[in-house]
């Protein structure tokens, strides 16, 4: 069997070694007779994964111990209600706009009618960039970002500081690079990009916000209601969280955070060199200094549609997918999570170096 290579913006690339080794434990976890999807979240087999994937994830990220780790459903999109719904204080809750989530995130507080500020947005340059001026008020609830949009190509290249509680949305490049939880009071993300499959979302969390929370709310949306349970609550997506301990051993076996972050920084620059040096064929959507290290969203000279959707086929004969760009800014997208290896990004490049040669 010849596996495609997933350039796909999530759900995305699961290392191979990861997915044969869910495969050959499958049918029999650890010997016990049960797949792991069989087993009970009240079992001690489940719990020990449960427990070892939270344990390898404060290790590999350096989570603080005054923060909880959780993990939630309903996918990163019920985060943006939960958060003005738990971190409200009725004041007034401040966001940097920098495209699709966080304008989505802005819209679940608003529909709560909440007092929402928009502080700084790249909207007007088609979300381009990470606004340079980015000025929370230190008596804010809370101060909100999205750390990589996946649409638009851009990433920050360092957390905005601020006295209010900085809340960020680090859904497609959690655990793709080292960061500085001083800063931070609550990271969240859906998995399906670096950390696992889809259907799991984690939570970290500074203890204190969780314990100042309301009690107001329904029960199941409540950090501390899977804060005081280890995520126990309810039945929670076994097999989900399984994937991710696999993915947090591979990270681990592969050296760490820091280690992971110079392989990405690789791949990128392979890419981005590869649309930098086309004399123009090849057109990159972010300013370079907003670019990401996840997703990169770029054009063919003057927008053509007619070649980008040749180039698209070329690259689907290749065995490579999820290469067309958005619907709202069209062209393509290469999402070169961690999982993705420089040898794919390669086979990109070589595509892509010969296709402008050939219709330049």
């Amino acid at each position: 069997m010849k596996r495609a290579i997933n350039f796909g913006a999530g759900p995305s690339a699961i290392p191979l070694e990861v997915l044969e080794e869910a495969q050959k434990q499958l049918l029999d976890f650890g010997g016990s007779g049960l797949s792991i999807m069989e087993a009970s979240h009240r079992s001690k087999l489940y719990e020990a994964v449960h427990d070892e994937a939270i344990s390898l994830m404060r290790e590999l990220y350096e989570i603080p111990a005054d923060y909880e780790v959780m993990f939630l459903q309903g996918g990163a999109s019920l985060q943006f209600a939960m958060i003005p719904m738990n971190l409200n204080k009725g004041g007034k809750l401040q966001y940097v706009d920098t495209g699709t989530w966080s304008s989505k995130a802005i819209k679940e507080a608003k529909i709560q009618n909440l007092n929402v500020e928009v502080i700084a947005s790249s909207k007007e340059n088609t979300y381009n960039q990470i606004p340079t001026e980015i000025k929370f008020d230190d008596d804010a609830d809370y101060a909100y970002i999205t750390s990589n949009n996946t649409i638009y190509g851009t990433q920050y290249k360092e957390f905005p500081s601020t006295k209010a509680p900085l809340v960020v949305d680090a859904s497609s490049d959690i655990f793709s690079y080292p960061v500085d939880w001083s800063k931070i009071d609550m990271m969240f993300a859906g998995a399906q990009k670096n950390a696992g499959p889809s259907g799991v979302t984690i939570v970290i969390m500074k203890k204190e916000l969780i314990e100042n929370g309301p009690t107001n709310i329904p029960t199941m949306l409540q950090y501390r209601t899977h804060a005081e349970n280890n995520s126990l609550y309810n039945t929670p997506p076994t097999f989900g969280i399984y994937l991710i301990q696999l993915i947090m051993k591979w990270l681990k076996a592969r050296g760490g955070i820091k280690e992971i972050q110079k392989y990405n920084e690789a791949k990128a620059k392979l890419l981005y060199d590869a649309i930098d040096n086309s004399n123009g064929f090849y057109v990159g959507h972010a300013l370079k200094d907003s670019r990401s290290l996840m997703n990169v969203s770029f054009n063919i000279k003057d927008k053509d549609s007619e070649l980008e959707a040749k180039l698209i086929k070329e690259t689907e004969n290749a065995r490579m997918i999820g290469l067309k760009g958005h619907r709202s800014i069209g062209g393509l997208r290469a999402s070169i999570y961690n999982a993705m290896t420089l040898e794919g990004v390669q086979e990109l490049v070589d595509l892509m170096n010969k296709f402008a040669k050939e219709n330049a």
